[in-house]
């Protein structure tokens, strides 16, 4: 029986949960499973070790910690960003700037990140550019559907 190993797929089908507030972050539909490849560092580390040599039909339930997943909050990813920063034809499309939204940025090496609104203040905007799952614990539960070697 093949098991889950660098060099691998594996289909799988899992409900993802963050720890402690068991807000549902990701539900696999079992008849559209999720394919992984193993061993090429595109996966959280903890997320493959905990994986690697299950095999098909075996079911999985574990936590990974935060540091373990995408890291603490970083209190130096929250910015202030100035409102004219947001201007188009002069103008600021309020509508856009409205806490809980999601901007994509460019910094000054060409490089895009997402900042969620946490606060609008009268001449800025602070934007929050930590992983939204950052700070947080991951409870992972399902099954393996199939494993194969990559094509």
């Amino acid at each position: 029986m093949m098991k889950i190993a660098p060099g691998k797929t594996a289909k799988l089908v899992y409900t993802l949960v963050t720890l402690p507030d068991e807000k549902l972050i990701e539900k696999v539909d079992p008849s559209k499973p999720v394919t992984f490849s193993f061993g090429n560092g595109q996966l959280i580390e903890s997320f493959e070790k905990k994986l690697t040599g299950l095999q098909s039909g075996d079911n999985f339930e574990f936590i990974i910690k935060a540091e373990e997943a995408y890291g603490p909050v970083d209190p130096y990813a929250v910015f202030d960003v100035p409102k004219n920063t947001f201007e188009l034809d002069g103008k600021v499309d309020n509508k856009m700037l409205t806490v809980g939204n999601t901007i994509p940025m460019t910094d000054n090496y060409g490089n895009k990140h997402l900042g969620k609104i946490i606060k609008v203040l009268e001449d800025a905007v602070s934007l929050d550019f930590n992983h939204p799952l950052s700070g947080k614990d991951l409870r992972f539960k399902g099954h393996i559907v199939e494993i194969n070697t990559k094509e």
